[in-house]
């Protein structure tokens, strides 16, 4: 019986912390997986631009005009609604 508390602690500190992260890192993963040439997205830099190239682990962004940058799949952090960056 005594270690009932402990038992009790580790339950409720999975369904508080440990599970939503989890669901957090597959809902991540699967975005990433979903990346299409033409979306809008954000980078955890702050940078915000179009998916112009999708490879198996970088993806080109352009974020101007005839600029395009290449950066890790791993940095997009958002996928924008589509017509949301309109400067471009």
């Amino acid at each position: 019986m005594s270690f009932a508390p402990l038992i009790l602690m580790f339950v409720v500190l999975y369904f508080i912390m440990i599970r939503p992260q989890m669901k957090r890192q597959k809902d991540h993963r699967n975005m990433l997986a979903a990346v299409a040439k033409g979306d809008e997205v954000v980078t955890s830099g702050g940078i915000v631009g179009k998916v112009g190239k999708v490879g198996e682990a970088y993806v080109g962004i352009e974020i101007a005009e005839g600029v395009e940058i290449t950066v890790q799949k791993g940095a997009i952090t958002t996928v924008l609604p589509k017509g949301t960056v309109k400067a471009l």
